[in-house]
């Protein structure tokens, strides 16, 4: 098999067509297309490539994808964990954080950018209940609680969001965000306010997507201003993300027991995200229950802590993800966050206090960046 660049772009064409033809990838399957990325991988991304051999494996040898070494999202952070020459990277996606903390990059070229926004439109699509077209037929309205792309030029989120807004060819106004001091982000209240009344004024269901700490921006605005307009019947809400310092933090159950309150939205109407800037997929909720699915090219497991051995369902650990729409960097990505396993899903339980599991450090890897 060809280990060259041009296999990699190859690999990005076919896993986008499966992506829109809506093919299944069973196991088997799976399997092949994550070998095949892996072995190109070890050799197209030297620091990767060093992981690998200081595990002692061969990227050519026949492992299942369960076993193919996952890279920590704190080495992102450190080096530069890229398939893409340094003259093709034309864009770089940060990690969100307080200032002064060190981000996570994880770089893109046109043809990775247009796999993620193939992957983030196809699953965010699949799970939205026909938004999508009502965006389009303009029997519904889009608003979204962050700054516009050249305000917030290195976040994922945002580049989704503006996929999301070109799809259904929205105003670029949709975006009720900007940014304040030390570029936080800002939601502009009153705009804000105006986008949700218009919504029930018209009678037209509303598809209001951002962040937690936005909806807690958003709603402490309304109601100091005496403004909670119900949303129309059908209207969905997005909520992605934590909080890192910039409102007050709210339980998850909390925050949407309050927009339910105030906006009218059913639970089952609130739909959670979860996706990281080191991943080119996303996970979201079903009916408002708390187990998240990734799509059909990406695999969550959940790992022990002490072991680094997979979970059992029911049983709390890190949470792993393997990712074949992260052509150009790692597929196989070891997180940060708790999680428990439940069947082809997972529940989210927040940051781990000490997250790498043992066998995953840089300096166990020899990967640690120079002092």
């Amino acid at each position: 098999m060809s280990t060259s660049f041009e296999f990699l772009r190859e690999f990005a064409a076919r896993l986008a067509d499966t992506i829109c033809a809506g093919r299944a990838l069973h196991d088997p399957c799976f399997d092949k297309l994550a070998r095949e990325l892996f072995r190109a991988q070890a050799v197209l991304n030297p620091a990767y490539g060093r992981l690998v051999a200081a595990r002692g494996l061969d990227a050519a040898a026949a492992i299942h994808w369960r076993e193919i070494p996952a890279m920590p999202t704190s080495a992102f952070k450190d080096l530069d964990l890229s398939c893409l020459p340094a003259g093709a990277r034309t864009s770089v996606f940060h990690s969100s954080g307080t200032t002064g903390e060190r981000r996570s990059r994880h770089f893109h070229n046109p043809d990775s950018t247009a796999l993620y926004e193939t992957s983030a439109l196809q699953w965010f699509t699949t799970n939205t209940d026909g938004m999508m077209d009502r965006l389009r037929q303009r029997t519904a309205s889009l608003a979204i609680l962050t700054p516009p792309p050249p305000l917030a030029p290195h976040s994922s989120l945002v580049a989704m969001f503006e996929a999301i807004r070109r799809a259904t060819n929205a105003p670029a106004t949709a975006f009720l965000g900007t940014t304040g001091a030390e570029s936080a982000w800002v939601v502009e209240s009153k705009r804000a306010a105006r986008a949700l009344q218009d919504s029930a004024a018209a009678s037209r269901p509303l598809v209001l997507l951002g962040t937690a700490f936005s909806f807690v921006h958003l709603l402490d605005s309304l109601e100091a201003a005496g403004r909670m307009p119900a949303l129309p019947a059908g209207s969905l809400l997005m909520e992605t993300g934590g909080y890192k310092g910039r409102s007050r933090e709210l339980p998850q159950p909390e925050l949407h027991a309050w927009i339910t309150r105030r906006l009218g939205v059913p639970p089952a109407r609130i739909l959670r995200e979860y996706g990281m800037s080191e991943l080119s997929s996303q996970a979201y909720n079903r009916d408002g229950g708390p187990t998240l699915h990734f799509p059909p090219w990406a695999r969550a497991v959940v790992v022990s802590p002490e072991t680094g051995l997979e979970a059992g369902e029911g049983a709390e650990g890190l949470l792993r993800v393997h990712d074949l729409a992260n052509v150009f960097s790692v597929a196989a990505i070891q997180t940060e966050d708790l999680a428990v396993r439940r069947g082809d899903g997972f529940v989210l339980l927040g940051r781990a206090r000490h997250a790498e599991p043992r066998g995953c450090s840089l300096a166990a890897a020899g990967l640690e960046s120079p002092a």
